[in-house]
């Protein structure tokens, strides 16, 4: 039987265990709407993703609130609030 590896990159792997919660922001003003990942880890580093590029980090910071001003000053609006991993 043959298997496919369906991972979009192997920074997925590290990112999957060592997360504590998500949240997806978008950006509503464009055609389809542009979405982006933040993700805070378990070391208290918060780093936003952007799926259209492998899930590279474009930002990263020690603290949530310059994570999400940063967001907000792009016009990102969140979507319905925090996935936690202990949720999952």
């Amino acid at each position: 039987m043959n298997t496919t590896n369906t991972m979009l990159s192997p920074e997925q792997n590290q990112v999957e265990n060592d997360w504590e919660f998500t949240e997806v922001w978008i950006d509503p003003m464009l055609n389809p709407p542009y979405l982006l990942l933040l993700l805070a880890n378990t070391q208290g580093k918060f780093n936003i993703y952007d799926p259209a590029k492998d899930y590279q980090i474009i930002f990263s910071t020690d603290d949530y609130e310059t994570a999400k001003l940063w967001l907000l000053e792009d016009e990102y609006e969140p979507i319905q609030g925090k996935f936690r991993f202990d949720d999952l």
